[in-house]
């Protein structure tokens, strides 16, 4: 599947539970970023704020398994069904959606 990345070479990846469909994360992909991703069958993003690739929980332990991956009409972003193996926010948080404004 071509995505269509935008001018920094990047498309939004939604990531939620497989089980639950809770919204787990929001995170961004490049191209080697989404093909290790269908490669690997974990998570792998781009960091805007470090600039580089990341495996989601490389160092944490905290991996999620990609169940499906979907892509928009728009072919600028990705939804992630995984089965977390533990928490998706850096905090340790369950999902990095937990503070409720409204």
């Amino acid at each position: 599947m071509d995505l269509k990345f935008d001018e920094k070479g990047l498309v939004t990846a939604v990531v939620t539970d497989s089980r639950t469909a809770e919204l787990l994360m929001v995170a961004h992909m490049n191209a080697e970023a989404y093909a290790k991703t269908l490669e690997t069958r974990e998570t792998h993003f781009w960091s805007r704020s470090r600039q580089e690739l990341w495996h989601k929980g490389a160092t944490s332990g905290n991996t999620m398994k990609v169940v499906e991956v979907h892509v928009d009409c728009d072919k600028d972003a990705v939804w992630l069904k995984v089965e977390p193996a533990g928490p998706a926010c850096h905090t340790g948080a369950r999902t990095c959606f937990f503070t409720q404004v409204g």
